[in-house]
């Protein structure tokens, strides 16, 4: 990590679930706290934990100096809905293949 930039990662027990247009994406007691200097806190939700098959991958990738390069899956109406880090950097390697929702909803 560079100088005043930090990332820690925690195991969360809230209940996260992403809904979009009354559907259920993902479900999870067991989301992963990503906290990031200057970012919101980001949970990353194990892939048993999410409707995968309703997800389609994306050629987006976008790449981070801090976690390495991202995946993005969509749905037909949601460009780049989700995101995971297959090959994260070792600093947060915890988050590999987890995916990591724009606006889930958290609560507990």
């Amino acid at each position: 990590m560079t100088r005043g930039h930090t990332i820690t990662i925690e195991q969360g027990s809230a209940l996260v679930r992403v809904v979009k247009d009354g559907r259920l994406l993902a479900e999870s007691r067991r989301p992963l706290l990503l906290r990031e200097t200057g970012c919101p806190v980001r949970y990353y939700l194990p892939p048993e934990d999410v409707r995968t098959e309703l997800l389609t991958p994306s050629d987006t990738h976008t790449y981070c100096p801090f976690k390495g390069t991202a995946s993005y899956w969509s749905l037909p109406d949601a460009p780049d809905l989700v995101w995971a880090y297959p090959e994260p950097k070792e600093a947060v390697a915890a988050v590999k293949d987890h995916l990591c929702f724009y606006e889930p909803e958290v609560t507990g």
